[in-house]
């Protein structure tokens, strides 16, 4: 599948039916185009199985708590409509993509109580995220911006609004020639790359940063399951940006950036080494088991 996102073929689940791929669209007063009330999941299928599906629909429902309302589909329907679009989509190996969000309505100011709640299921193919870093590592430029407070924002919801400081590191980064961008959070630690989690290695050791303030990836999660079955001591902890020359390996975590070992952060230079070669090839048999 190739081409603009809105011109494709294929189908799109969307609140409780397949529709042609063109045709799955929103009006234009939509409350989360305004307002950005919608919170997301993205997955990955490997040999036509969604790797931890039934947690990513968990969490999309908690997220939309989050941000105060009520997904009107249960987890169990969630994964039913899953499972239609993956037959639909024709794909094995495959990106999903789940969305809830506030539809259009009666209300089209902040407040939107009265909006339907609206949940669309998409799935296409996507290759590595960052492309040949999985092999080379991934060049990091250091972001202006930084994860906000969770006394500013609901920082356990993978929502929509969260990301738009995201998505400006990640053009600032891409400008300056690097794959991403590493971002401090609101007290100067270091928290994350724009759309996933960081790992570093000194010493035969692990240490990542403490999740108090940004979300805690499902990878992230299963990443450290990985390093302890391998008996790897694992540091969750707040990380200052001074520790960043102590680090010998780095690499991110995420269901698009799987593992991706990183080489370079701002001036500072890793090495791809074992370890982060062993936890990617743990990661990859994990989810093809």
């Amino acid at each position: 599948m190739a081409g603009a996102y809105d011109d494709r073929d294929g189908h799109i689940w969307m609140d409780g039916k397949l529709l042609p791929w063109r045709e799955a669209n929103v009006h234009i007063l939509t409350h989360a185009l305004h307002y950005a009330s919608s919170v997301f999941e993205g997955e990955r299928a490997y040999g036509g199985k969604i790797f931890k599906s039934r947690e990513h629909s968990e969490r999309l429902q908690r997220s939309a708590r989050l941000i105060d309302f009520e997904i009107p589909w249960t987890v169990d329907q969630i994964e039913e409509a899953k499972a239609e679009v993956m037959k639909a989509s024709g794909l094995s190996d495959a990106y999903v993509r789940a969305l809830a969000w506030r539809g259009a309505g009666e209300d089209m100011g902040v407040a939107s109580a009265r909006n339907p709640v609206r949940l669309a299921i998409a799935a296409w193919e996507w290759g590595a995220y960052y492309g040949d870093a999985k092999t080379r590592g991934a060049k990091l430029d250091i972001s202006k911006w930084k994860r906000p407070s969770p006394e500013t924002a609901p920082s356990q919801a993978k929502a929509a609004g969260l990301y738009m400081i995201c998505t400006m590191s990640k053009h600032a980064a891409e400008a300056k020639g690097c794959s991403d961008a590493m971002m401090f959070d609101y007290r100067g630690y270091v928290a994350e790359a724009t759309g996933a989690n960081i790992f570093f290695v000194k010493d035969g050791e692990v240490h990542t940063p403490k999740p108090d303030c940004f979300l805690n990836g499902i990878t992230r999660q299963t990443v450290i399951g990985l390093l302890d079955d391998r008996q790897i001591k694992v540091h969750e902890r707040h990380i200052e940006p001074g520790e960043l020359e102590s680090f010998q390996q780095c690499w991110l975590t995420g269901t698009a950036a799987e593992v991706t070992p990183v080489g370079q952060i701002g001036d500072y230079n890793f090495e791809v080494g074992n370890l982060t070669r062993q936890i990617a090839e743990d990661y990859e048999k994990l989810v093809r088991a």
